[in-house]
């Protein structure tokens, strides 16, 4: 709730709801202990008067709470803030009296012999409840600063999030931007090749490829996850690249079970992790090699694996890193799921596997 503005509908409900409970909760216990007391008077009237007269302060906590913003306790240092939230709270005290005094003098539901006249009963019940006006009075501030701080820390924690999400985006955008120029220039020297080579439907068929491939980044590059079926379809769209560039050298297996392919999972996660095996892995060997690509799920975990079958990873890989894409892999996952992934580099049986685990959530 802003400074400038009253309480909603929501708020005003559990205002008076509040006001209401303590009303009938001292009207209640009022009669009940004067009569159990053995004492006499007009007991509905009693409790009538009791029972509204709480009004003039519910009515008075919205602009106690609003004069709590304008005026928070943090200023109570300076003079103005006392004598502004006393006069207040003086003001508040006179109208509470002057209704009390007003229920007293037309029903006199104490049920005196001789009924005090509006007048001396209005002083008389502003002089006797004036500790308790400052009382309420303070309790009020006190529970409106406490839901204000509230407030506003749920409010720095939706900002906190807004900006980490931007963040996120942010670092996404430039690890995309990374990646497409790495892709884009190996892509180019291999239609160059294609040409020098004279196989020009190849490097024509490489040139399409690579179009789509591009507009589909364009396309989805606002996204930071999409389900896996759709992942799947970008990344036959890269190795309809590589195929033209390696021919027969490039042999695949797929091996991603149908009920899988509703699972989120990161944008562009799986092109950069097959680029990788396809730099390190198949692009050294003379006679190419095989890239497996499977997916699996564990309990809550979605697995995704690329296994190619090329040099091995030597003993100080990690000193000397994994290139590119396994490094804007990792930034990524780190960015969109914190602590809860994992992603491995090892040797397999002649070959390299390297997978990724998510928190599974369909699309």
């Amino acid at each position: 709730m802003s400074l400038e503005r009253l309480p909603s509908k929501s708020q005003w409900f559990w205002i008076a709801s509040i006001w209401l409970g303590l009303a009938l909760f001292d009207a209640t216990q009022t009669v009940f202990v004067m009569r159990s007391e053995g004492m006499h008077h007009a007991w509905v009237r009693l409790f009538i008067t009791l029972l509204v007269g709480w009004l003039p302060w519910a009515c008075a906590t919205p602009l106690v709470l609003r004069l709590g913003r304008q005026r928070p306790l943090s200023q109570w240092t300076h003079i103005s803030t006392w004598a502004i939230h006393i006069g207040a709270c003086l003001t508040i005290g006179l109208v509470y009296a002057a209704w009390r005094g007003l229920f007293d003098a037309l029903l006199n539901p104490w049920a005196n012999p001789t009924p005090s006249p509006f007048k001396a009963a209005w002083l008389n019940e502003f002089e006797n409840g004036l500790l308790a006006y400052f009382i309420l009075y303070g309790t009020i501030l006190a529970v409106g600063s406490m839901l204000d701080s509230r407030e506003r820390l749920a409010q720095q924690e939706t900002e906190a999030a807004r900006l980490s999400e931007q963040l996120s985006k942010a670092q996404l955008s430039v690890l995309r931007h990374q990646i497409e120029p790495h892709f884009l220039f190996n892509s180019l020297n291999a239609i160059a090749g294609l040409v020098r080579e004279n196989r020009n439907d190849d490097a024509v068929s490489m040139i399409a490829g690579l179009s789509d491939f591009l507009r589909r980044i364009l396309k989805d590059s606002h996204r930071q996850e999409v389900p896996l079926a759709e992942e799947m379809d970008f990344l036959q769209r890269y190795l309809d690249v590589q195929k033209v560039r390696f021919a027969d050298r490039l042999h695949l297996s797929v091996d991603v079970p149908q009920e899988l392919l509703v699972a989120q999972v990161p944008n562009l996660i799986l092109q950069p992790m097959v680029e990788n095996a396809v730099k390190h892995g198949i692009a050294k060997r003379a006679q190419g090699g095989t890239i497996r690509i499977r997916a699996s799920r564990l309990n809550a975990m979605l697995t995704l694996s690329i296994f190619n079958d090329g040099p091995s990873l030597t003993a100080d890989w990690e000193t000397t890193g994994s290139g590119i894409g396994i490094s804007n892999v990792r930034t990524r996952l780190r960015s969109l799921y914190g602590d809860s992934f994992d992603l491995r580099l090892q040797n397999q049986d002649n070959g390299v596997e390297v997978s990724v685990s998510v928190p599974f959530r369909e699309a």
